[in-house]
């Protein structure tokens, strides 16, 4: 095999870092943080100053004032600072794709040229990616892994969950993803128009597995059938890639239809359907930073589209328009533009905790801070809606999680070249 030399740099740097592996979490230890502002996340909740709270057996044994301290228990003094859930990564390829640059460590997409909703990217994750451990220290605690189109796939992505960055396996309930508009064009025949009448096939196979068609042209696998008819019977949820009004207008209508439960994924112009949005209890998932017409879709876009539609009554939530690995830690900064163009502040940590767990089925262990609940959460050094804030520490599936990644390794190795001047 040849590789590229770029490619085989990186290959020969992963193999001489591979003793290099973050420790995995610290013990079960209590673990009792002092004098925090807590944000509970809880609907209307306001913040809890001065409040300490009680990590115990993985889970969130007290909120309060003054909480006695378990024997051998960890005691951390916020000072004052900020406790919030743990971090929505948004809609990403974590532990999904390595280096973009080789189509080898990309696991995302199928290419198979054919329609195949029961393609299952979680197949795919690898928890010990380098990129897990990175985003994890950072305070994102969980993402939903995203399946993506690709030359030669389908509109219909195929499926993908929720995941715990400190967990091994991906959670339930599936979501199945497809994609609509412009950008899909390639995929659907050169129209968006062939791209509904390509679902309405998909649908009628699903429901009715048995029927004659002429020449037997079927869109599904007999696998295939069985998935997105359990997904047409309710078992997740179906993003929707989609941007301008009108496609997302008939979106609603389709959904409707059908009576399937949506959730809108970008949606740069939903700002102008934000009234049928709300009617219909559809929530968005946008990207507060899209404010540039990057297609006729998005000639709208708008940095205020998150508090427009808040206004609306739409529940809104906060993903990266990128999927990719790097974009995933840009989730509190948008969320924190959101915030400067109109949002609520606690919509917008909201839309970054509790309203995507409870989106895609999740709200049991993450988004929220109560006694009795999974201990998912995270202590700042200022405001988390700030990009100049940072995780002082990070509880993930109940255990608090090391600070070190193979970039803290790597960073002390060569600080430490230069201290003793050996560095070039």
């Amino acid at each position: 095999m040849i590789r590229s030399h770029s490619t085989a740099v990186v290959v020969a740097a992963l193999t001489a870092l591979a003793t290099l592996v973050a420790p995995a979490a610290q013990s079960d230890e209590a673990l009792l943080i002092r004098n925090a502002t807590v944000y509970t996340g809880i609907t209307g909740a306001a913040p809890q100053a001065a409040t300490d709270v009680l990590v115990q057996d993985g889970r969130i044994a007290a909120l309060g004032k003054g909480l006695a301290a378990p024997a051998d228990a960890r005691i951390v003094d916020a000072a004052g600072r900020p406790v919030t859930p743990g971090i929505f990564g948004g809609l990403t390829r974590i532990g999904l794709e390595e280096i973009g640059l080789d189509s080898g460590n990309g696991d995302h997409s199928q290419r198979l040229g054919q329609m195949r909703p029961e393609f299952d990217v979680t197949q795919a994750w690898n928890p010990d990616a380098p990129s897990v451990v990175v985003h994890r220290m950072n305070g994102i605690t969980f993402t939903v892994l995203t399946p993506g189109s690709a030359s030669g796939g389908s509109i219909v992505a195929g499926q993908g969950a929720p995941a715990s960055l400190a967990g091994r396996e991906a959670l339930a309930p599936r979501a199945m993803f497809i994609d609509l508009g412009g950008d899909a064009n390639d995929l659907s025949g050169g129209s968006r128009a062939a791209q509904f009448m390509l679902l309405r096939q998909a649908v009628v196979e699903a429901r009715a597995p048995n029927l004659v068609m002429v020449h037997d042209e079927r869109l599904l696998s007999p696998s295939g059938r069985q998935v997105l008819l359990a997904f047409l019977k309710g078992s997740g949820v179906f993003v929707f890639d989609v941007d301008r009004a009108v496609d997302i207008r008939r979106t609603i209508e389709f959904a409707q239809q059908e009576k399937i439960r949506i959730v809108i994924r970008g949606g740069a112009e939903a700002w102008r359907v934000a009234p049928q949005l709300a009617a219909a209890g559809i929530p968005v998932l946008v990207d507060p930073l899209d404010n540039l017409p990057s297609s006729f879709d998005a000639v709208g876009a708008t940095m205020r589209n998150a508090a427009r539609l808040h206004a609306a009554g739409v529940t809104v939530g906060i993903s990266m328009r990128s999927p990719d690995i790097d974009d995933a830690g840009k989730t509190r900064q948008a969320a924190g533009n959101a915030v400067a163009q109109g949002l609520p502040w606690a919509a917008g940590l909201a839309a970054i905790t509790r309203v995507p767990a409870e989106i895609f089925g999740v709200a049991d262990r993450f988004g929220t801070l109560a006694p009795g609940r999974p201990a998912d959460l995270v202590l700042w050094s200022g405001d988390p809606l700030e990009v100049s804030s940072v995780a002082d520490l990070v509880v993930a599936d109940g255990q608090v999680q090391s600070g070190v990644s193979r970039h803290t390794l790597l960073r002390d190795r060569y600080l430490e070249r230069v201290r003793r001047g050996e560095a070039r």
